[in-house]
């Protein structure tokens, strides 16, 4: 996908992110809020079709901005905005989601 400078900085700053409530995001509040630290965002129609979008912003004075993605076969994840901070209160919930999904076995 293309990074691009986003409207506006979000330094320090907390958000409500909707989600899809799939893999890492099943079963968390929706929407919930969650910090971030950024100023380059991924636009959202340059997204590959490879990965879907699993989060996002919806803040009527600003442009939907995507906040997670997931590959659409294997199982890797993406998001904008900080699971560890303590202003993120999703945080804990997403990061043990994240433990719990299943990973494919490879092999020799």
């Amino acid at each position: 996908g293309e990074v691009v400078r986003a409207d506006r900085l979000m330094h320090g700053k907390v958000s409500a992110i909707h989600h899809d409530g799939r893999d890492i995001f099943a079963g968390l509040e929706n929407p919930f809020t969650a910090t971030r630290y950024h100023s380059l965002i991924v636009r959202w129609e340059s997204l590959p079709e490879q990965f879907e979008v699993s989060a996002w912003t919806a803040d009527p004075d600003f442009p939907r901005e995507l906040m997670g993605i997931r590959h659409r076969t294997y199982p890797l994840f993406g998001v904008q905005f900080h699971p560890e901070s303590y202003l993120t209160e999703a945080g804990y919930g997403l990061l043990r989601n994240f433990l719990r999904v299943p990973v494919p076995a490879c092999s020799s």
